[in-house]
């Protein structure tokens, strides 16, 4: 064996179409053999998304779920299409925080209820 003369030979994906928004999407391979569409042109800082929607690129084209915790300030990454795909609904990225949020609608809907609070003279006895 001897050593590559070479750059490392990338594997092609190319850009499809979303079936939903119609915006082009790029097809990249994954570590297990799979592909994943990701957003072309969009490489954000990966401290700002989620741990298991990272995908960070290697050498050779394919890309991993990066999930380290914190990961380098500087580390960019690559997210899914259907993240900012306009025609799909946002998946449930922090199921703790739209717990929190469904619990603050309720509160707000509680608090701007029409009915008026009970005068003090009408407060049941309470002694």
């Amino acid at each position: 064996m001897g050593v590559l003369q070479e750059k490392p030979r990338r594997l092609g994906g190319g850009q499809t179409r979303c079936p939903h928004c119609g915006l082009l999407q790029d097809r990249v391979a994954t570590l297990e053999q799979d592909w994943v569409l990701l957003e072309p042109d969009m490489h954000p800082l990966a401290h700002t998304v989620p741990a298991e929607h990272r995908w960070i690129e290697l050498s050779d084209g394919r890309v991993t779920v990066y999930g380290v915790c914190p990961p380098d300030q500087f580390q960019r990454c690559r997210i899914e299409h259907r993240l900012a795909c306009p025609a799909q609904p946002l998946p449930d990225l922090w199921p703790w925080l739209t717990s929190l949020r469904g619990e603050n609608a309720r509160q707000a809907e509680r608090r701007d209820d029409p009915k008026p609070p009970l005068p003090p003279e009408e407060w049941p006895d309470a002694g």
